[in-house]
């Protein structure tokens, strides 16, 4: 009888285990998220206008994959004036996603021509939609930035930073190098001018040397100095003037060069003896990387 009441004891306790578990495994409905369309997670982009022709893939899609074609509708606006038809072109703004895809891209062509002065433009994408398709909010605007070929007349000093360890030099004929100078500091003093400050020409340890930079007309740029003093002992030049200091001064006939977008320069300029006057060889200086 005891183990009678105590098997039925153990199975009441397991229907009603039985019945709590099912009630709380109601069945759950599945949600199926909205199609959205979007730019594939992508925020932006460069375009380096650099050749005729050039073109550029704005990554656009919807997050599913269905089994008939979609349409993404796109507009586009500039804040730098960029006009479309002058300076790019866009053959179609309704995208086509091919069935059974999720992604495909809007194409984007650069006008050459317009970008070889230094111009540079903002493009931003929104997208307007598609059929059965709704915007997403974290990723429906796309911005590009278009831009040209290096132009030596957008000038950014800070570039010609650093070393230079293939400077090769030459003094009235007698050609040394390669070794290394490096440009310590630079400095902007006026939207088309500045200075830079070498470090090591004659590869003998000299002071550094103050350079100033031109690029008012960006097709014949010019690096000039003012005379200094002060630069070594005129030792490294000579025994001869061991104990006297090394001057520098600019070339009467000569002007130096750079180039921002290859980072080269040349340095032109007369070598000489404070007190006792200047060598008249021509010292010539091509830095490069």
């Amino acid at each position: 009888m005891k183990i009678f009441f105590k098997n039925a004891c153990y199975s009441l306790a397991g229907l009603l285990l039985i019945i709590f578990w099912s009630a709380c495994n109601k069945d759950v409905e599945t949600e199926i998220p909205p199609e959205i369309a979007t730019f594939a997670g992508q925020s932006g982009g460069t375009f380096e206008i650099t050749m005729a022709n050039a073109t550029f893939n704005v990554p656009v899609g919807f997050t599913t994959v269905a089994g008939t074609d979609r349409q993404i509708n796109v507009s586009v606006s500039s804040p730098t004036g960029a006009v479309e038809g002058t300076h790019y072109t866009i053959p179609n703004k309704t995208v086509t996603v091919p069935a059974g895809q999720a992604t495909a891209s809007l194409q984007v062509n650069g006008v050459l021509a317009q970008y070889q002065s230094g111009r540079k433009d903002t493009l931003i994408f929104t997208i307007n939609g598609g059929n059965d398709a709704a915007a997403s909010g974290f990723s429906d605007t796309y911005t590009l930035a278009l831009r040209g070929p290096c132009f030596e007349g957008d000038v950014d000093l800070n570039v010609l930073l650093g070393t230079y360890a293939n400077t090769v030099e030459d003094f009235g004929g007698s050609a040394y190098g390669p070794y290394t100078t490096t440009i310590s500091a630079v400095n902007s003093t006026s939207p088309t001018s500045g200075t830079v400050t070498v470090t090591n020409l004659w590869d003998f340890g000299w002071n550094p040397i103050v350079f100033m930079l031109d690029w008012s007309d960006p097709a014949n740029r010019t690096v000039t100095l003012t005379q200094q003093a002060g630069i070594a002992d005129a030792g490294t030049l000579s025994g001869t003037y061991s104990g006297m200091d090394v001057s520098v001064r600019p070339h009467g006939s000569r002007m130096g060069t750079f180039s921002v977008c290859s980072q080269t320069l040349i340095l032109e300029l007369q070598l000489g003896v404070t007190g006792l006057g200047f060598f008249p060889q021509t010292y010539t200086v091509n830095m490069a990387r």
